[in-house]
């Protein structure tokens, strides 16, 4: 029999995320977040490319981002509803970490392999950040998949992507449990 870790299983079995919207001050200070970003990038990752970075984004940066999303959703044409939850989405944060698609050349693995490694890098540091008992919570938006948001706002090469952003902080209401997917519709057995 393999070794289990039931507590581990217990916490993936139970872990929920929180609404970034509920989540607020305190956030982790830099020693705390340091054991976040080490077990977020003990990561699957084919052929150890690391092609992933981190970019903490503090009160000031997300303010700072904030009032750059008007600008570019007047330039794109987003409707006023969603570039006001863009902006909602970083002036009301207190801690966001951008996990960054960071490819590195090469010719031994696919391009999409590396992406799947960033995306693993957004789940490890959710589950690191609420295995450490803080509200956490993985977004996106339109705002983080605009190439000139990203370049002018976090300073983003031409080849990289927001693979997630990772809001840290404390939660000040529990969710309800959500319902989960029904695996009967969702697994497929082959044993031949």
């Amino acid at each position: 029999m393999p070794d289990r870790n039931d507590a581990a299983l217990d916490f993936l079995l139970t872990r929920r995320s929180r609404p970034a919207k509920t989540l607020r001050a305190p956030v982790p200070d830099r020693a705390e977040l340091e054991v976040i970003l080490t077990a977020a990038a003990r990561t699957p990752d084919h052929g150890k490319l690391e092609p992933w970075r981190f970019i903490v984004l503090e009160k000031p940066a997300l303010a700072r981002l904030a009032n750059l999303v008007p600008t570019r959703a007047a330039a794109l044409g987003v409707p006023q509803d969603k570039a006001d939850k863009a902006v909602a989405q970083y002036r009301d944060a207190d801690l966001a970490i951008a996990v960054i698609d960071a490819p590195v050349p090469t010719d031994k693995f696919p391009r999409i392999e590396q992406t799947y490694s960033a995306g693993a890098v957004c789940l490890s540091l959710l589950n690191a950040a609420l295995a450490s008992g803080w509200g956490a919570n993985w977004l996106s938006g339109w705002a983080s998949h605009d190439p000139e948001f990203c370049r002018i706002g976090l300073g983003l090469a031409d080849d990289e992507r927001v693979a997630g952003l990772i809001h840290i902080g404390t939660e000040t209401n529990a969710p309800p449990e959500r319902p989960r997917p029904d695996l009967s519709k969702k697994v497929t057995w082959v044993s031949e």
